[in-house]
C-alpha cells in the first residue's frame, strides 16, 4: 500500500468536515494532528484519514477514537 500525505481539501472532501471541526477535533483529541510538510504546509497521513472514517462509521465512542488517535500517533512516530 502507498502511503500518502492529504492535504486539509482532500481531508475535508473525504471526511465531510470543515476546517473548523477538524482543528477542534484536533483540539479535543479526537482527530490525529497534521504532519508538517514546510514552513506554510501540513497534511495527513491517507491511512490515519481512513482510520478515522472508519472509527466515525462503526459507531465508536469519544474514547474509542481518543485511543485511535493516541495509537495512530504512536505509530507515526515509530514509523521507517
Amino acid at each position: 500500500m502507498a502511503h500518502t500525505i492529504q492535504r486539509l481539501l482532500a481531508v475535508k472532501a473525504d471526511s465531510g468536515l470543515s476546517r473548523s471541526t477538524i482543528y477542534l477535533r484536533i483540539a479535543q483529541g479526537l482527530w490525529p494532528s497534521p504532519v508538517r510538510l514546510g514552513a506554510r504546509a501540513v497534511g495527513w497521513p491517507s491511512g490515519e484519514v481512513a482510520a478515522m472514517i472508519a472509527a466515525r462509521i462503526a459507531g465508536k465512542s469519544d474514547e474509542e477514537i481518543r485511543r485511535l488517535v493516541q495509537s495512530l500517533e504512536v505509530s507515526r512516530k515509530n514509523a521507517v
